[in-house]
């Protein structure tokens, strides 16, 4: 199969994995309508998604670096979408956390496995990262809209919400299968003998760690109330909410491509620590603005925030050689979860006292991020293959470290 072709289907696989992502903050008007939960309470339903994938996150990447686990794509994808599809069918608080808390389990077991999968089929390339990120970008955009469309008929109909992961299970199949092929292919050849080169820079990478922290606070927090928040500062009731939520969403996919085209031309560490940079005027307007303009500062925060996307899942990789799926599940495993932990304190100050206050403290974020990328360096990394032979050689140092470990 070629790059592309894998790189495609990863990505789509990908949208149907973070839809569901999405899902959890789309769900959060049809909470507070239909069983009058405060915003402390729909606070604590992202929570429970967010607490759990960041720390199982981080421990299935240690286990990917140890063993291949490819078979977790097909499951995983379930797994996310059946907590979902379940949170809407009963009107317990605890049993609507338990099903949120499953998917998130599912999301957090998804995203190590398939960017170790995307590193190898793409062959390190900063484009083709960008592009699997886009798949999960398009799936946070398309949450909004699927549930609307679904919980309009009220949340008993959230069984339907499992489709995409049914859907996203099959697709990555094919995937897999290319991959064993690969497998088989490069250890018969013998070029596997190599061990995967590097050393790990573990202080720039605690630095970059602690950077997506600060962005995902952000993004996290503003994944959660924005709904709420353009209801008063544009009007329209759940509509305004929902279109909010979409740009949100939807411009991640354009900060994600613009990333990885920006990264070829200059490196991703000056790409990222300008994003930052523009992404505080962004959320400040996000704030503060009123009326229409609020939409048009909701897309720039959003490109902003993904314009470093990808960036940080090649980053950490190349800060961690000889962990990469650790790094994979750090990175892109923090980017949309850990900052959940944050939204409980910013529902019991809205409760408090206003969205508005709440959301404030969200525009010094990416000032930290930023301030964190002027001391991080950019790493050296190896230049790509430029003939057949070369190429699965590279291919076969990134998995030489998971046979090694079997023996």
């Amino acid at each position: 199969m070629s790059r592309k072709k894998s790189i495609t289907l990863l990505s789509v696989g990908h949208a149907c994995v973070d839809i569901y992502q999405g899902a959890v903050a789309s769900l959060v008007p049809f909470f507070v309508a239909e069983r009058a939960y405060s915003y402390a309470a729909v606070s604590g339903i992202v929570l429970a998604a967010s607490v759990l994938s960041s720390v199982a996150q981080p421990v299935f990447g240690l286990l990917t670096d140890r063993w291949a686990m490819p078979w977790i794509l097909p499951v995983s994808t379930i797994l996310g979408g059946l907590g979902i599809a379940l949170s809407g069918l009963s009107g317990s608080y605890p049993l609507t956390l338990l099903f949120v808390a499953v998917s998130g389990v599912g999301v957090a077991a998804y995203h190590p496995e398939s960017a170790r999968v995307a590193r190898l089929v793409s062959e390190g390339s900063h484009t083709a990262m960008g592009w699997f990120s886009v798949g999960g970008n398009l799936g946070f955009a398309a949450a909004p809209l699927m549930v609307t469309v679904v919980a309009t008929g009220g949340l008993r109909l959230s069984p339907l919400l499992v489709l995409p992961a049914l859907a996203g299970s099959v697709l990555c199949l094919p995937v897999l299968r290319a991959l064993h092929a690969l497998q088989k292919k490069t250890a018969s050849d013998g070029s596997g003998s190599r061990a995967a080169a590097g050393v790990d820079d573990k202080a720039s990478f605690v630095k970059l760690s602690l950077a997506v922290v600060f962005r995902s606070i952000v993004f996290v927090g503003l994944s959660t109330f924005i709904s709420l928040y353009a209801q008063q500062r544009v009007g329209g009731g759940t509509t305004a909410g929902t279109v909010a939520l979409f740009v949100l969403y939807s411009g991640g996919a354009v900060g994600s491509v613009l990333g990885g085209s920006l990264a070829n031309r200059w490196d991703r560490v000056t790409v990222a620590r300008w994003s930052y940079l523009l992404t505080i005027v962004a959320v400040a307007g996000t704030v503060f603005i009123p009326g229409p303009a609020f939409y048009a500062f909701v897309a720039l925060t959003s490109i902003g925030l993904y314009v470093p996307f990808s960036l940080h899942v090649t980053l950490g990789q190349d800060y961690l050689p000889t962990r990469v799926g650790t790094a994979s599940g750090v990175t892109l495993g923090l980017t949309v979860s850990i900052g959940g932990l944050a939204s409980p304190l910013i529902g019991g100050i809205a409760d408090a006292t206003s969205l508005r206050t709440a959301l404030t403290p969200l525009i010094l974020m990416p000032f930290l991020s930023w301030l964190l990328f002027r001391t991080l360096p950019e790493p050296t990394t190896p230049k790509p293959a430029t003939t057949a032979r070369q190429s699965r050689e590279s291919t076969e140092a990134e998995l030489a470290p998971v046979r090694n470990h079997h023996r």
